[in-house]
């Protein structure tokens, strides 16, 4: 099963970086981007995650959550976390559990062979855990911005 846009997101409950356990059903309240990403400490991720910890005040004065999501280990997870000072949590999705749900596992060309991955994607689920916009095939720059936009007209 995968979600679409309008549909209520079930609800998860995921290892995060900090000891945190992420249970989206504690959210409700507040608007929750999860913006999953292929690997941590890569070029491309680690500058969505300065942009997104760039625009965390932003995020915050709207009532929005972030969390990063990816499949690296709570250990990486830390790591990237705390070199790149991000103010938010990372989910560690090992068992692709909410890679699936999300449908961003994908086949991709990795020096010429064919491998799956996580497709660089970001959901925005409202307070009340409905699905309102994704972005998938993130290009990283302007996308904080774009995200922040969307959560904007939410709130208006």
């Amino acid at each position: 099963m995968t979600i679409a846009i309008g549909d209520a997101v079930p609800d998860f409950h995921l290892p995060a970086t900090s000891n945190k356990d992420v249970k989206l059903s504690a959210l409700k309240g507040w608007h929750v981007i999860l913006y999953f990403y292929p690997k941590d400490s890569t070029p491309g991720c680690t500058l969505e995650s300065q942009q997104f910890r760039d625009m965390m005040g932003e995020f915050t004065a709207e009532k929005c959550m972030i969390l990063g999501v990816s499949r690296d280990s709570m250990k990486s997870h830390e790591n990237f976390k705390s070199k790149e000072c991000l103010p938010f949590e990372l989910i560690s999705d090992a068992d692709e559990k909410l890679c699936r749900l999300f449908d961003v596992i994908q086949m991709k060309n990795m020096y010429g062979k064919q491998v799956e991955g996580i497709e660089r994607s970001t959901f925005l689920i409202d307070k009340n855990g409905i699905l309102r916009n994704e972005w998938r095939k993130v290009k990283v720059d302007g996308h904080a911005e774009a995200v922040l936009f969307e959560v904007k007209q939410l709130n208006k």
